[in-house]
């Protein structure tokens, strides 16, 4: 019901108690829309009780926006999808007046509240639970996500999003990722998305992440730094000479091959002294669930001399020199500092280059790749596919070594 008393600012129309809305006269044609001023507010019309459709002026096209109230004097709101202002409607991304009214209704059951209608954020939080639920590591799988995602995207209803604008985003990632990073982020949210769609039976397509984001091709191109052993051995020096704490972190990387995230997790009741061997957690990285949560890792009688054992089970084998655990920041920071002094490019030898040479160093000496797969925690598929050139100058001089 109309009162006295609002009048819109910028149309001269009479409103109702709501000052932000108007008539659907209004909002019917894209001629009427494009009249209205860019705004961040949008402007809404009644269609039920409890459900307004509104309608956000953008530079671009424009946003249908569902409101929902909450029966306690507040409300909700979700966008359903991009107005007809410049493309015409296709029924799905892009909506025309009646069709954004049908997909509200359609979203909205009476007595149910907005939230209900998953947004892309929500939906990267239920993955992360159910990534934790099933051993995974959800918080560092979402986490590459949250960084880039627009906070205007994470608000759309997952119903909403558009092929374009996540290509849109894709694309614009290239900027600060290299493809490979970029396949990992898109990949997170496409996995966040598709999980959605299967718990809400609303969620009726999802052409809109399989198009927008699809994986950039040939984007797993090695880039792997590998080190001579000299060079190793002198990083390892030269991390002592930096810091004790610092240096043993980084000779175990260096013997063992494991990941800094692995290498942090591993506890005094993880070292067997006859012989020496480290059992190191397995990475949360892969698919399925592992059957073993450990991996033995051989190591130096030497190495094995500098760990302090005199410690609880429990207790983090490797500290800091403040005696707290490693962090992903901490070995990252100090190992730029500690390339720079080797006179390497920190941009290309980093912490992981280590990984890759032990690797390296086991195929060249005739290790199995079975068991270089097993010793690493990855598998024969990753190794020849990442370390496909080093496999064949050792398969070469094998087979030469057996020429007539």
């Amino acid at each position: 019901m109309l009162v006295s008393g609002y009048i819109h600012p910028w149309t001269g129309h009479q409103l109702d108690a709501d000052p932000m809305a108007v008539k659907p006269k209004d909002l019917e044609t894209k001629t009427a829309r494009l009249r209205l001023p860019v705004s961040k507010k949008p402007l809404y019309i009644r269609i039920s009780k409890g459900l307004n459709l509104g309608y956000r002026r953008n530079q671009g096209p424009g946003t249908w926006i569902m409101r929902v109230a909450d029966g306690r004097g507040g409300s909700t709101i979700k966008a359903i999808g991009a107005a007809d202002d410049f493309a015409p409607a296709d029924g799905h991304h892009i909506l025309d007046f009646d069709e954004a009214q049908d997909r509200a209704r359609k979203l909205y059951k009476p007595g149910q509240a907005a939230e209900s209608i998953v947004a892309v954020a929500e939906a990267l939080d239920a993955y992360e639970r159910d990534l934790s639920h099933r051993g995974k590591d959800g918080a560092g799988n979402t986490s590459r996500v949250r960084i880039h995602l627009p906070v205007e995207l994470g608000r759309k209803a997952v119903s909403a999003v558009t092929a374009a604008e996540l290509k849109t985003w894709r694309d614009g990632l290239l900027e600060k990722l290299a493809p490979v990073g970029v396949n990992r982020v898109i990949s997170n949210l496409k996995a966040a998305l598709n999980l959605a769609a299967d718990h809400d039976g609303r969620i009726t397509s999802r052409q809109a992440w399989q198009v927008g984001l699809k994986l950039l091709p040939n984007a797993h191109k090695s880039r792997n730094v590998i080190l001579d052993d000299d060079t190793v051995r002198r990083l390892i020096a030269a991390s002592y000479e930096k810091d004790w704490h610092f240096g043993l972190f980084v000779e175990t990387a260096a013997i063992t091959g494991a990941r800094a995230s692995q290498i942090a997790k591993i506890t005094v009741a993880d070292v067997s002294a006859d012989p020496p061997v480290l059992y190191i957690p397995r990475s949360e990285k892969g698919r399925g669930t592992k059957k073993t949560t450990q991996t033995p890792a051989p190591i130096t009688g030497e190495l094995l001399s500098k760990f302090d054992l005199i410690r609880p089970a429990a207790a983090p084998l490797l500290v800091k020199s403040d005696r707290k655990r490693w962090t992903n920041g901490d070995h990252s920071w100090a190992f730029r500092s500690l390339a720079r002094r080797c006179e390497l490019d920190p941009a290309e030898v980093t912490l992981y280059a280590l990984r890759h040479s032990s690797i390296v160093r086991q195929l060249k000496k005739g290790v199995p790749i079975r068991v270089v797969a097993a010793t690493h925690d990855t598998s024969v598929v990753m190794i020849e596919k990442t370390y496909s050139r080093h496999i064949a100058d050792f398969a070469d001089s094998l087979v030469r070594a057996a020429l007539l």
